[in-house]
């Protein structure tokens, strides 16, 4: 059940969010267990996004959510991967990229928690 949440500060053309959404659902399998049959993607353009004291380069703020633990190397797997993505679409230099993780044990699901 992993959610990714991309910012960008620049805008993303829909044959680049249709782009990337197809990249991210293969990526997603970096992290065991994970698929893109579960995946959800949300995609902000156009935020205001700062980062080290300018808002004139392009960056990314992105969160990977998932339920259940995750594997470090798995993570940093999916982090190179997610950089290289965002550079090769939205030309967002990987050192102007975050990413966060988030675990959790409560997921909702069709009316229910897992």
């Amino acid at each position: 059940m992993p959610f990714i949440h991309t910012r960008v500060n620049r805008p993303i053309a829909k044959e680049t969010e249709t782009a990337l959404a197809k990249a991210f659902g293969e990526a997603i399998t970096l992290l065991p267990g994970k698929t893109e049959s579960w995946l959800m993607l949300q995609f902000e353009e156009n935020c205001r996004l700062w980062f080290k004291g300018s808002n004139q380069e392009p960056v990314a703020f992105v969160q990977v959510q998932v339920f259940g633990k995750n594997d470090a190397s798995a993570c940093d797997a999916l982090t190179g991967r997610i950089s290289s993505l965002l550079e090769k679409h939205l030309q967002i230099a990987p050192e102007n990229i975050y990413v966060k993780y988030e675990e959790t044990n409560l997921w909702g699901w069709n009316g229910a928690n897992f």
